[in-house]
């Protein structure tokens, strides 16, 4: 690993990857010959511990195997060791950018006069208003008219390293053998020095070569510090090659029914659900099974029972507002914001669709009765906008009134939490896909992060309302099918999130894509995706991490491969997830036609966040 030196009066900034061979411990390096020459010595320093200090962490991931299409970031490196080393003059950075306001943490980004981008730099407890003072020793910053979190570099006059890093006291000796020591042993001089470091610089500085230990365990004989946690790095297997059934038959399914019109495995035909759908005319039926309407152990007599009990629940509870007066409404704020919300969504969801078409279609009437029943089912939640969505291809499929709420009812049980004002849910379900997708593309994650889209607000949507406005109208049918079945996990939705980006990675990383041009690139995928294709990849990439026998727990938990520790309700706006130890082995995967059609546009807008003052940021 090279440091700083010098280069004809300029300041030289070169990172390389550590080389590790044999024993973990061994830390290789070499110096820049600072004569003038580009040649280097290898050095060998004797055993090093590294000494991790209380006061900032090292998180590393799960690292997939290197793709053969991996984006330059910065500068080229100047070694083959490695594609995250970059070597850079003070004098060749263009601009810095500074992180966006809301996260717990701030970070710069470094941006070279060839348009590159070098490894974003995250401090968790400040210092980077210090880094910059710094800087601004050797370089001119001036603040863009055009975007104030952007500062324009103009070459400067310099004085010496160790001047700089005794203005910046960041060390408790005195600074005048910091450049010394910064070139002898850079990893530990910075590091134990610049706050909290996560996992996006060191995972950018030390991707291990291919046939050694990616593991970075402390000497034997040491105590960890409290304040930090190392994680050893486990190497994803090969993504297995995944094919989808074709859907389930109305004679595969009689074949399930049983005496008195009970179902027989259960288990066996879920599995075929979830992995070739179900034939259209299927879904009438088998739909009030997967959202538990209907009982899957039940008889005919019991679900005819059920249903008439359900029919009278129904229409008891819209008497409800049916019943309310024009007087008594103007006197009910509540009701008559819930009534007006819900005309004006009904007004404009699935309108294409030839079921809702034309100004006096009855189907718009049964999805305003619906909504205002469900106000009176659940009190505390009522309606909120987005719901309509939800409802829509249910009373579609369903064609019935009574079943469709019950139906909608069930589905409202797995994703109310979306809609609650708190948006916990929505907070800890984007923390979660961040999560995964870290374990799955790092490199991805530290892009999106450097482009202020770490938080990953553009999948807001996806979420909210399960892909309804991402795919056509009759994929929307066969991806809820399958996620509906629970298999294989309790979350594959955050998958089918993680395919569609795994999908557009190199789009996004190739592009040079900003902030904004990422929101507008995922919106305009609306009606371009295949869904045979986004859950192939889904299930691929649920085999690839269930395949690993190290996943860290909390990823385990995430699939429902682990219980949970204790509730959690991380923010994508807070430090990422570390990853942590293994508790559980994988548990392996059950071993799956589509028809297009138009989708009304969308009233869901993703707009990109409010700019907010960064004052907070680095306290």
């Amino acid at each position: 690993m090279e440091g700083a030196g010098y280069r004809d009066n300029d300041v030289l900034l070169h990172w390389a990857p550590i080389e590790e061979a044999g024993d973990s411990s061994q830390i290789f390096f070499s110096k820049k010959d600072t004569s003038g020459g580009d040649s280097c010595t290898s050095e060998e320093e004797p055993t090093f511990d590294p000494g991790y200090e209380p006061d900032w962490a090292v998180i590393s991931t799960v690292r997939p195997r290197p793709r053969h299409s991996e984006p330059k970031r910065g500068a080229e490196p100047s070694s083959p060791r490695g594609s995250w080393a970059f070597s850079v003059s003070l004098g060749e950075l263009r601009s810095i950018r500074r992180s966006k306001p809301g996260l717990s943490w701030a970070y710069l980004v470094l941006v070279t006069q060839a348009g590159g981008s070098l490894p974003a730099l995250h401090f968790h407890r400040g210092g980077t208003r210090a880094l910059l003072r710094v800087l601004s020793r050797y370089l001119l910053l001036a603040s863009s008219p055009q975007d104030s979190r952007l500062y324009l570099v103009f070459p400067h006059d310099s004085s010496a390293l160790s001047s700089s890093f005794h203005h910046l006291q960041l060390f408790d000796q005195d600074s005048s053998n910091v450049v010394s020591r910064f070139l002898q042993d850079p990893y530990s001089t910075t590091f134990s020095s610049f706050s909290r470091v996560t996992n996006f610089f060191r995972g950018a500085l030390q991707p291990h070569l291919e046939g050694t230990s990616p593991d970075l365990p402390p000497a034997p004989d040491d105590e960890p510090e409290p304040g930090f946690e190392v994680i050893s790095c486990v190497e994803l297997g090969p993504r297995p090659a995944v094919e989808r059934a074709p859907p389930v038959t109305e004679e595969e399914w009689a074949s399930h029914v049983g005496p008195e019109g009970r179902l027989q495995r259960v288990p066996e035909l879920k599995a075929r659900i979830f992995s070739g759908g179900l034939s259209p005319s299927l879904r009438r039926e088998a739909w009030k099974f997967l959202l538990g309407y209907l009982s899957w152990e039940g008889s005919m007599e019991e679900h005819k029972a059920h249903v008439r009990k359900k029919t009278d629940e129904y229409f008891r509870m819209k008497l409800q507002w049916k019943s309310v007066s024009p007087e008594q409404e103007r006197r009910n704020s509540l009701l008559h914001g819930y009534r007006s919300l819900i005309e004006r969504d009904v007004s404009r969801t699935d309108r294409t669709n030839k079921f809702y078409e034309g100004p006096e279609n009855p189907g718009l009437g049964l999805l305003n009765d619906i909504l205002l029943t469900y106000c009176m089912y659940h009190f505390d939640l009522g309606y909120v906008q987005g719901m309509s969505d939800l409802l829509s291809p249910i009373l579609y499929v369903t064609q019935n009134e009574v079943d469709a709420f019950w139906c909608f009812c069930g589905f409202m049980e797995l994703v109310h939490g979306n809609f609650e004002e708190s948006q916990e849910t929505m907070k800890r379900q984007l923390g979660q896909l961040l999560l995964l997708l870290r374990v799955l593309d790092p490199p991805l994650c530290d892009f999106l992060d450097s482009q202020d889209s770490g938080s990953l607000c553009f999948c807001f949507r996806w979420l909210l309302i399960w892909f309804k406005r991402e795919f056509p109208f009759p994929d929307v049918l066969r991806l809820w099918e399958v996620l509906w079945t629970g298999l294989p996990g309790p979350n594959l939705h955050l998958l089918v999130a993680c395919a569609i980006l795994d999908m557009e990675r190199d789009t996004l990383m190739l592009s040079g894509f900003g902030s904004n041009e990422i929101l507008k690139h995922i919106n305009e995928l609306t009606m371009k995706l295949s869904v045979e294709d986004v859950l192939t990849r889904a299930e691929a990439l649920y085999r690839q991490l269930t395949a690993c026998g190290e996943l860290p727990h909390n990823v385990q938990e995430v699939l429902g491969l682990a219980s949970p520790a204790e509730p959690q309700s991380p923010s994508p706006s807070a430090s990422p997830l570390p990853l942590s130890p293994t508790r559980a082995p994988p548990a392996p995967l059950p071993p799956a036609d589509t028809a297009t059609a138009t989708q009304p546009d969308s009233s869901l807008e993703i707009l990109p966040e409010e700019e907010d003052d960064e004052e907070g940021v680095e306290s």
